[in-house]
């Protein structure tokens, strides 16, 4: 099993850990291998990061900078599964045709515990789809964590999430050379159905001021079809495999902490989570947009809303804009109250 060969994948600190017959949700059982990286270990208390749709491991935000609010902690950055670290379609032939994010949550709770030996987290913190791993963290394990942070992500995918990720997995699938999935077994790639997608996911990921304000400029393209093609079809066709993508968009689809409970009752599931949860949706984020987050943060017994204020869309809470990373770095300290820090004037400028 081989982690992704494209020009530019950076390798650099993944380790890996292999579970035998891991069981499925789906019933499937198959040896699995998660793909991680440890960011000083020696550090004090554990934060576990999952990757989100289209990260991998090392482009994953983990504010573990000079002034990061996680510069202290032992941070892990894990690779979900289906995401061409872990095991996933693309490494694993054998691998179920769906999978759930209690999945990555169950195969993540025993990396930490009986490989790295981590007997509760600080925090749980994910972005996009590793925001929806967080609040299944937090159902599924409700004791073992102290804090919950999903950046732009959801409890619940909603019906029009659902309906967005329809439209880029449709160009995909319905593309010539995807060949009804049978491109593998012919030894080709789907790059038409690939750079299809790449185009179709672009105009959702930022909001309407990004383009128009031209801010595709600022990162470095005269024209928004540069960008679009360099960015979004290049990026796409090179770096990922079109089943690793579609099991993900399936279970971001599908993702509903209901199903942690007996009786399917998402809201139940809400109210039920006993760690201290930060909902930071973005303010233009039309796959998770800040009136989903509000509602459910009054389910929460110890919820708070804290809304990235940006143009960027989506993309804000992934790191995209310095500004905004300053912010979320700035109000998640603010929320773990983080020692040695100056709280008072941190909370009087994220205020401002």
């Amino acid at each position: 099993m081989s982690l992704p060969s494209y020009d530019g994948y950076d390798s650099t600190g993944i380790e890996h850990y292999s579970i035998p017959s891991f069981k499925f949700i789906s019933g499937a059982s198959l040896d699995v291998r998660i793909s991680y990286r440890s960011f000083n270990p020696a550090g004090g208390k554990a934060v576990i990061i999952p990757t989100c749709y289209g990260g991998r491991i090392n482009d994953t935000l983990h504010f573990m900078g000079e002034d990061g609010v996680l510069a202290a902690c032992h941070v892990i950055v894990v690779a979900m599964l289906g995401n061409g670290e872990s095991s996933s379609p693309s490494n694993e032939p054998d691998f179920p045709k769906s999978i759930d994010y209690r999945d990555c949550i169950n195969s993540q709770y025993e990396l930490l515990t009986k490989h790295l030996g981590i007997k509760e987290l600080e925090a749980v913190i994910g972005f996009s789809m590793g925001g929806q791993q967080a609040y299944h963290w937090a159902c599924m394990y409700p004791q073992f964590m102290k804090y919950v942070i999903p950046i732009c992500g959801s409890a619940k995918t909603s019906v029009h999430n659902y309906a967005f990720v329809e439209g880029p997995k449709a160009a995909l699938i319905n593309s010539i050379d995807y060949q009804d999935g049978a491109y593998r077994s012919k030894g080709t790639k789907p790059s038409r159905g690939l750079r299809a997608f790449g185009r179709t996911y672009c105009p959702w990921a930022l909001s309407a001021a990004w383009f128009r304000e031209g801010c595709y400029q600022d990162v470095g393209y005269q024209e928004v079809e540069q960008f679009i093609q360099a960015e979004w079809e290049d990026k796409f066709e090179k770096a990922w495999d079109a089943e690793d993508m579609l099991i993900l968009a399936r279970m971001w689809q599908a993702g509903d902490i209901g199903k942690t409970q007996q009786d399917g009752d998402y809201l139940k599931a809400l109210q039920a989570i006993e760690a201290k949860v930060l909902v930071m949706p973005a303010r233009t984020d039309t796959y998770f947009p800040p009136e989903d987050s509000e509602n459910e943060v009054k389910y929460l017994k110890h919820g708070e809303l804290a809304v990235i204020e940006t143009i960027w869309g989506h993309m804000a809470g992934g790191g995209a804009n310095p500004k905004d990373t300053k912010w979320m770095n700035d109000r998640i300290a603010l929320f773990m109250d983080s020692k040695g820090l100056d709280l008072s004037a941190m909370k009087e400028a994220i205020d401002k």
